[in-house]
Order: structure tokens, then sequence, then C-alpha cells
């Protein structure tokens, strides 16, 4: 696999989240933010199934089943941590009580649209909290690889499956690159460790703004 893997991805967005932050975790590579948040800053991780102050994954043999995040994992939780029912949890989320949302994605358009909840012809359980996240965050962060198993780009001048929401994704990054979308489209602001400008060209079928020097990420 060229560039970085699901946990390089989620160190790099890792460096996103400020302190005093609150922040939602969405399903899959998001979940794995929590494990490289710098110990000195103070962070507040949201599960929108009613859980505040999720801490990183348990070590094999400690786990609670009772204690699961929005994808049905299990989670540790940090002192203070508190549990409620899901109308108080959106009511966090839709009364924008939520600084940083950072989401899963099999498409990402030019002007900011996302498409994570179905893929035509399989079943799928409804688009879930990914709906009131999306049109209520206003600084989200999608977490995901950049071409599909295909190969084919996952970053489009237009989503071609049904969309969760419409230009709210400010920042996407990826195994190969981090950019920012903006009204002229993607910007480039850096590339994956041993990847190439031209490898991220290729593999980008929206518009791509490319400064004249784009640094390497650094994720230490």
């Amino acid at each position: 696999m060229i560039g970085l893997d699901k946990n390089g991805i989620a160190k790099r967005i890792a460096k996103e989240v400020k302190d005093r932050y609150y922040v939602n975790l969405g399903i899959g590579i998001p979940t794995l933010v929590a494990n490289y948040v710098r110990n000195d800053i103070s962070v507040e991780f949201q599960s929108e199934n009613g859980v505040l102050g999720m801490g990183p994954f348990p070590f094999e043999g400690e786990e609670d089943a009772d204690i699961i995040n929005a994808g049905k994992q299990t989670i540790t939780t940090l002192d203070g941590a508190s549990f409620f029912d899901s109308a108080l949890s959106f009511s966090m989320i839709r009364g924008k009580h939520v600084d940083l949302t950072i989401l899963g994605a099999m498409e990402v358009s030019q002007n900011g649209d996302i498409a994570n909840w179905k893929i035509p012809g399989k079943m799928v359980k409804g688009m879930g909290g990914a709906m009131d996240l999306v049109a209520s965050a206003e600084n989200i962060i999608v977490a995901m690889m950049h071409t599909n198993r295909a190969g084919e780009s996952k970053l489009l001048s237009k989503c071609s499956l049904p969309i969760t929401g419409v230009q709210c994704v400010k920042k996407v990054v990826t195994n190969l690159a981090v950019l920012d979308v903006t009204q002229n489209g993607f910007t480039l602001v850096e590339r994956a460790p041993g990847v190439s400008v031209d490898q991220i060209r290729q593999s980008t079928a929206g518009e791509l703004h490319i400064p004249a020097h784009v640094p390497e990420m650094q994720l230490d």
C-alpha cells in the first residue's frame, strides 16, 4: 500500500485536535484518533450512541462488552465520563456543542459534499447519525483512503453515491495527502511520507490546486 495505513491517517488527524475540544468520532478510521491525541491537552470524545469521555481502545482481555462506541466496538472511558440516551446525544450535536467531527467517507466532492452511508445494491441499516452530524457540525474532517479497491479516486468533481451532506467537509486526510476543501476545489496541503505530488495528482479526480511547495507530513 502506498502512503499511510489507517493508523497513520488517524495519527495525522489527531494533530488537528486542540485543547478543550469536544470531538465526535465516526465509525471506522476516526475511532482510532483517540489513541493518538497528545497527553498534554484535555479533549472530550463524544459518541452518538450516548458516551462523553471516550478513551483509547482497551487492551486485549480488558474489554467491557457493555461499553461500546457507535460502531459497536468496545471502548474505554476516562475519569468523569458520562452516559446518556440518544435524545441528549443528538441535542449536543444539533445544538452545535461539538467542536470537531471526524467522519469516514466513500466519496468527497471538490465542493465539500460527502457520501458516506450507502452503496447501491448493498444492504444498509440507514443513514444513522451521519445526517445530523454533517448538517450541524461546522468543522468536519474526513478520514479515508484516497482511492477505492479498484484504484479509482474517491476525491471527485461530483459524488456518484447518495449524498449525506452538501458543502460541509472542510479537510480530507487520506493515505496519500492532507487536502483542504475550498471554493475552488481541493488544495493540497501535505503529502504522506514517500508519496510524490504526481502520485496525488494522478489519484485525484476532482479539481486539485497544488502550491509551489508541498511539505511532507510530520507524524511525530
